[in-house]
């Protein structure tokens, strides 16, 4: 990776004209940050048929992340073959200069983001740290993983891109750096060598079977119990593992997935507020207007009324 030099922390709009179309060409665009000319990030969202996706080598930082749809996607990225089963909130990273050899959508991908960081995403640290190891860091081909900071990112640039704040590029300035400090604590050569490339407690395959489960039953009631045997651990093994694989406890997680599934119910479909609640399993319609309200800002009867501005353009 090239020397980081000082001049290299002036941020200048970040404008990856194309990038997107050459790489998913087959793809539909849904909405873009391009005429924001936001600093340091671009943001696209693309509904992706099913189907390959031509071989390609990116010049830019991605990090994709889906937002809708159940599917498997298989891909080679440098060698490194990787096949799961995609989830809401399941992330790719793709260096630039990585190859990808193939890409392969199993089924209908109806939504997901993709953001565009500069090729060395780690230059915007340079006036951040002073850690001499940061010229050396390197981003990791990772695939097949959840972490709720980089989902909360996509959530907060897709809000600004929908609504335009009048302080929205120090907000993206803000977001563009602390995705980039993400990625260099948990997924670069930096943070593997911190790690002393210790074993993950909870291995990928077994952590596709748990989140598929919770998918598979959103709307029925889920233990630890079921969650721990789907993953042949015991109970208490589990909860640390996948507080480890994900960063939120099994309780959390499903409580967010349950909010997530809310939402979707409410923009996506006519079905009364009483039956929501039930089908997230609140006890109460207060119970679920509170939470629903903490989450969101909004009550779940305000949020049906606007969601049109959540739904992506048919």
């Amino acid at each position: 990776m090239s020397r980081i030099h000082p001049a290299a922390a002036h941020v200048f709009p970040f404008v990856v004209l194309g990038h997107g179309e050459a790489k998913y060409p087959r793809s539909r665009l849904l909405e873009s940050s391009l005429a924001r000319g936001w600093p340091g990030l671009l943001v696209e969202r693309r509904a992706h048929p099913p189907g390959p996706v031509p071989p390609f080598t990116s010049s830019y930082t991605e990090v994709s992340l889906l937002v809708r749809g159940v599917l498997t996607v298989t891909r080679r990225i440098e060698g490194s073959y990787q096949r799961m089963l995609a989830n809401p909130g399941i992330i790719w990273l793709s260096p630039a200069g990585a190859k990808e050899d193939f890409l392969v959508i199993a089924s209908e991908m109806a939504e997901a983001v993709h953001l565009y960081l500069p090729a060395n995403p780690f230059e915007a640290l340079v006036n951040v740290t002073d850690d001499p190891a940061l010229e050396k860091a390197e981003l990791l081909c990772c695939a097949g993983f959840y972490d709720p900071l980089i989902e909360q990112i996509a959530e907060i640039v897709l809000s600004e891109m929908r609504s335009e704040s009048s302080a929205g590029r120090i907000l993206i300035h803000s977001v563009a750096l602390s995705l980039a400090a993400r990625l260099l604590h948990r997924y670069s050569s930096l943070a593997q060598t911190a790690a002393g490339l210790k074993q993950p407690q909870l291995d990928r395959r077994r952590l596709q079977l748990v989140l598929a489960f919770i998918e598979t039953h959103i709307e029925s009631d889920i233990t630890v119990a079921q969650l721990a045997a789907t993953a042949r651990l015991s109970e208490s093994h589990f909860s640390r593992a996948f507080k480890l694989a994900t960063d939120r406890s099994p309780y959390r997680y499903v409580s967010d997935r349950r909010l997530k599934h809310a939402k979707w119910l409410l923009a996506e479909t006519d079905r009364p507020l009483t039956e929501i609640r039930r089908a997230c399993r609140f006890s109460s319609l207060g119970n679920f207007s509170r939470a629903f309200h903490r989450a969101t800002g909004m009550t779940p009867s305000a949020f049906r009324k606007t969601s049109g501005r959540f739904r992506a353009p048919l």
